[in-house]
């Protein structure tokens, strides 16, 4: 592989905005958005054997193995040979999986570049995913209790991630108030002096 790959892992609370800049990212950068609820629900509608796998734990109320995961993210990697790079959302949530995407990685002759984290303060969260509650209909988007909980849960299971990756010098915190092009704008600075 001549070309420089981009591997991101873009990282934040819920309701923090991952959803909408990586769609902006995958188009700049000529990436492939791996979003692993989406990777989750096509292989299950696909019937393929991982989906089945996954689909046989989500049904118990059991969580994914991770190495059923690494398997779809795997299978997706190989689906895309021709992409420049990666964003992977929502994943990973834990240090072993962190080490898991590494060694995957690894395997494929890459490496994650950066984790990039949109810091946004807990009361913004709250007010975002209410707000996006009137549209969506979804219960626990209306619920504040219920969301300061998702959000506790975020940084006590998912802020090791960080530190895991700033050990290696990889991890970047970025704001993610403001505009959706101030963001954006941010996360290319970001992006732009990885390669420097």
């Amino acid at each position: 592989m001549d070309t420089i790959m981009l591997n991101l892992i873009l990282f934040g609370p819920p309701g923090s905005g991952k959803g909408t800049q990586a769609e902006r990212l995958e188009e700049a950068y000529n990436l492939v958005h791996i979003s692993t609820g989406e990777l989750f629900r096509s292989e299950m509608e696909e019937g393929t054997e991982l989906g089945i796998q996954a689909n046989e734990f989500m049904s118990r109320g059991e969580l994914v193995p991770d190495e059923v995961t690494i398997g779809m993210l795997k299978n997706k990697m190989l689906a895309h040979r021709d992409a420049e790079g990666f964003i992977f959302d929502g994943f990973p949530r834990t240090r072993p999986q962190a080490e898991a995407l590494d060694q995957l990685l690894q395997d494929l002759d890459q490496q994650i570049d950066a984790l990039i984290m949109l810091d946004v303060p807990e009361d913004e969260i709250v007010k975002r995913i209410v707000l996006r509650g009137k549209d969506s209909n979804r219960p626990d988007d209306s619920d504040p209790e219920v969301i300061r909980k998702r959000f506790q849960v975020y940084q006590t299971k998912t802020a090791p991630i960080f530190s895991y990756y700033d050990e290696k010098h990889k991890a970047h915190k970025i704001s993610g108030l403001g505009t959706i092009d101030d963001i954006f704008q941010h996360l290319c600075d970001t992006i732009d002096s990885l390669h420097v």
